[in-house]
């Protein structure tokens, strides 16, 4: 009888398969996996690699798949890294959900690196308290990655010291990324414009002077996690940093799906945190001369101790909030909107989503941004168990066409 009927499927899984890309790595943390994980995926196609980034948006790259989890159950992972491998995908860039960690899916995966991201409020419908979620997070790198592997670690997050300390621990090599001093690949600076951001990073002694087309301070901090995975993985610097300067928007992360005529704004994040929440909306507000509008809400059956700290950290970063329907699943969608209207008491009520985008948009001048928060890349509304179309994306471009008298 296994001790672990999880990890010894999951090993099952890897030998049964008995494949997968050569260069194998995985990202973890509350928010940023799957921009790490992209941005990877177009530095090692920039490189001229058979390239994909495995997660939260399916698998996306040189091999496509969809998923129905992040990190998917271990037959179907290991299914999808065989199939990837015998494609020709010789790179993948992989996210490690704490879910995934706790119940073994990445047991059995080769990994040559390993990254992590941040680590606030998230999951706690599942996980019973913070340590025993940043325990499950921690699994990547005192668990999967092997002694041999190299831990990408953003120090600038208050336990990315302890996720240091786990990876020191069981030997691994260290990679630290961050402002602080004394980190391997150092943030020197940012500086931003109405298109994108300057970037001035550190690597051990070498300054990089880099323009990048991405929208938001931690985006920048996405990328330069990503370029220290390339280097982990074994990429040269002349090679990684010019790739930088020709990433592209991650769908639904900080995604401008529209602008007005008069000039103003529509931006889609996938934040559905409190702290994701603050970090997209301070992220924005630099490249914002008016007022930044924000639309928020909250999933069913989902941690509910987090729709007021969402609704309080919308009314602290944004101008104007409206609190609609994200995906309400069995819950009833007015009682989700009143938990996260308290944090949120001067906020505007429009339970209708497509209807609160319009009216966001309505109410744009020039120089003002409308940020549309929690759905990012999500093409469906879950209500009840009925999954309706719904794209923010496509929303906003609807709301604007119809507002300035465009046809589609």
């Amino acid at each position: 009888v296994a001790a672990d009927p999880r990890q010894a499927l999951a090993y099952a899984a890897a030998l049964w398969f008995g494949g997968q890309p050569e260069v194998t790595v995985a990202v973890t943390g509350t928010n940023g996996k799957t921009s790490v994980a992209t941005f990877l995926r177009h530095i090692w196609q920039d490189m001229g690699f058979r390239a994909i980034n495995l997660g939260t948006t399916g698998v996306e790259g040189d091999w496509q798949a969809p998923l129905k989890h992040t990190t998917p159950e271990p037959i179907t992972l290991h299914r999808a890294l065989a199939g990837a491998a015998e494609a020709g995908v010789d790179h993948c860039a992989m996210e490690a959900s704490s879910h995934g960690l706790d119940q073994r899916r990445l047991d059995g995966v080769q990994l040559k690196a390993a990254g992590f991201t941040n680590f606030t409020q998230d999951h706690l419908d599942y996980h019973a308290d913070f340590e025993e979620y940043f325990a499950a997070k921690a699994g990547l790198f005192a668990r999967v990655l092997p002694d041999d592997g190299v831990a990408v670690i953003n120090i600038d997050d208050p336990r990315g010291v302890d996720m240091m300390a786990i990876a020191r621990a069981r030997g691994q090599e260290v990679i630290s990324v961050g402002e602080a001093t004394g980190c391997d690949l150092r943030i020197l600076g940012q500086r931003f414009h109405a298109t994108g951001q300057d970037l001035r990073l550190d690597w051990r002694g070498a300054v990089q002077q880099l323009r990048l087309g991405l929208i938001g301070g931690f985006q920048g901090q996405n990328a330069a996690l990503a370029a220290g995975l390339a280097l982990a993985c074994g990429a040269e610097p002349e090679q990684v940093f010019p790739a930088l300067e020709r990433l592209e928007t991650v769908r639904g992360r900080m995604q401008l799906a529209a602008t007005r005529d008069n000039g103003a704004a529509v931006y889609v994040d996938f934040a559905h945190t409190p702290d994701a929440v603050s970090t997209a909306l301070q992220a924005l507000r630099p490249h914002v001369m008016g007022r930044l509008i924000a639309i928020v809400g909250a999933g069913g059956d989902r941690d509910p101790g987090k729709r007021p700290l969402m609704g309080a950290a919308a009314t602290k970063h944004a101008d104007m909030v409206i609190v609609s329907d994200d995906n309400p699943r069995s819950e009833e969608p007015a009682s989700i909107r009143a938990q996260v209207l308290g944090g949120a008491p001067s906020a505007l009520e429009v339970g209708d989503r497509a209807e609160a985008i319009l009216r966001g948009v309505d109410m744009l001048q020039p120089g003002d941004a409308l940020m549309i928060l929690g759905k990012g890349h999500e093409t469906g509304q879950i209500v009840g168990d009925t999954i309706y179309p719904f794209d923010d994306v496509e929303q906003a471009s609807v709301a604007v066409a119809a507002l300035d008298g465009r046809g589609l």
